[in-house]
């Protein structure tokens, strides 16, 4: 066990140092995910970096969506006990507000390169805790804290430079921690309960008045095994909202949804509608190393300071036969109708995706499509 600057302040939670988490399990993580939207759709950036104490690893991706390509680059290198300075390589993230605002950086790596200054909309919500257990052991465990907020720098992609803006850019980002599958494969042992499927939507979106909040979870037949909606309003009011039925609009002979209509209703009981309408998307799966990436998964040891880049041909049909085994981000437009007829217009993160069966929405097995 080694020290770190973070011991000499009283945050400890075990008697070790901070630095060494009070789990021995190889799959505990701690990670920061960030997304940078163009309000237009021009172009959507998803990035991160992660630490895996267990593994001895920690790595960071950039990931680029625009036009009919999505470009990603890897970092990856020996963890260090230095918390208080998060970088991989030439990727850098500095926290100037705790909760309110951060500074990510990228030195060209192969031949993408960012500057950019995250500033939240509202205060950062602490989510609900996400469990999946198999019939013998713990396969995630998370606490996760989500803000939306906009960001202000630019990013570059082989000389092409992509100018962010505050009031042209929306964003989500999320802190989280706790225990999921990373790193290489383990020995399977003796076979457990299959994983069935999962049916998910997460909803973080931005309006000028509140921030919304919805994220659910369900398994083939539609049981929900993850539920959590909120307005969060500036005054510091969080406002549950129940009832939620949900309509994706699926693109035909796919599983990539162009919209979506959700329908909850108040503590009142006022029914109140919220439509969203995707303007870009990207499978995570292509390049930022999550469940399903073929090209590089968290917490895998590349035997030292190790950069990589993947490119992604979003019309080559063999490319997207890939993307219903992924979750996928969408810039979205967002429009809320309260149940007097007012209108309000926000734009934020849609996330969803299909793996697997879902009763529900039609799809009876692995490679059921929309019609």
């Amino acid at each position: 066990m080694n020290l770190s600057p973070l011991d000499e302040f009283p945050i400890h939670q075990t008697p070790a140092p901070v630095s060494w988490p009070a789990t021995s399990d190889r799959n505990f993580y701690d990670r920061s995910y960030f997304n940078v939207l163009d309000r237009g759709g021009r172009f959507m950036a998803l990035t991160g970096i992660g630490y895996y104490p267990r593994l001895g690893v920690k790595d960071a991706y950039f990931v680029v969506r625009r036009g009919d390509t999505q470009t990603a680059v890897h970092l990856s290198d020996a963890i260090d006990d230095d918390r208080l300075q998060q970088k991989v390589n030439g990727y850098r993230l500095d926290v100037v507000e705790p909760l309110q605002e951060m500074h990510l950086t990228l030195a060209a790596t192969e031949g993408i390169s960012a500057d950019l200054r995250w500033r939240g909309l509202f205060p950062a919500a602490l989510e609900r805790h996400h469990e999946m257990l198999t019939e013998r052991r713990v396969t995630l465990q998370a606490c996760r804290f989500a803000q939306v907020g906009t960001w202000e720098g630019w990013i570059d992609v082989d000389g092409e430079r992509l100018t962010v803006e505050h009031d042209t850019s929306v964003a989500s980002r999320d802190r989280s921690w706790g225990i999921r599958p990373v790193g290489e494969p383990e020995p399977a042992g003796r076979p457990d309960a299959a994983f069935r499927g999962m049916w998910w939507l997460y909803l973080p979106l931005a309006f000028d008045d509140y921030q919304l909040f919805l994220i659910l979870q369900e398994d083939p037949d539609g049981h929900r095994t993850l539920y959590d909606c909120t307005r969060r309003w500036r005054d510091g009011c969080v406002e549950q909202l129940d009832g939620v039925r949900v309509t994706v609009h699926y693109t035909s002979g796919t599983r990539i949804p162009h919209g979506a209509h959700v329908e909850f209703m108040n503590r009142a009981g006022d029914r109140i509608c919220l439509d969203v309408e995707s303007k870009l998307y990207a499978p995570i799966a292509f390049g930022s190393g999550y469940g399903g990436d073929s090209t590089w998964a968290h917490g895998t040891w590349k035997g030292g300071p190790f950069t990589q880049r993947v490119h992604f041909d979003m019309t080559d049909p063999e490319v997207m036969a890939r993307a219903p085994f992924s979750l996928i981000d969408h810039v979205a437009a967002a429009v809320v109708t309260e149940s007097d007829g007012r209108t309000s217009e926000g734009a934020g993160l849609f996330e969803h995706g299909v793996i697997g069966p879902h009763h529900p929405s039609g799809f009876a097995d692995w490679t059921d499509t929309a019609g």
